[in-house]
């Protein structure tokens, strides 16, 4: 019998991620594109988008180590590459926000615009 696969990280939903930014517990790293991002974010979130964050990991993310972070797509599965492959460079406290900006934003949550 197969064994489950483990993710490195944890899915988290929008009312978790919400209750997480409130208390200051987490990073917010959007990994979409400029023009997604600028179309609207989370507000506080950094954007580094997957790219550039496959490219370079260690050199992008060296200085959350030790941090909580919350990766964030349009919809949860580049965000979800982007946990892997923090957790492939030795970060451990990771979260994906499923239904990633775009559930976010359904869900009444507030969004800023602009780069």
């Amino acid at each position: 019998m197969a064994q489950p696969v483990v993710e490195p990280f944890k899915r988290v939903s929008v009312e978790e991620a919400k209750e997480m930014i409130r208390r200051g517990e987490v990073v917010i790293i959007d990994v979409r594109q400029p023009d997604e991002y600028a179309r609207g974010h989370i507000p506080g979130a950094k954007l580094i988008p997957l790219f550039t964050l496959l490219a370079r990991p260690r050199e992008l993310l060296q200085e959350y180590a030790g941090k909580k972070i919350l990766f964030v797509c349009q919809v949860g599965q580049r965000s979800a590459l982007a946990c892997e492959m923090a957790a492939a460079v030795g970060l451990s406290e990771l979260y994906n926000l499923e239904g990633g900006t775009e559930r976010w934003a359904q869900t009444g949550n507030p969004i800023e615009t602009g780069s």
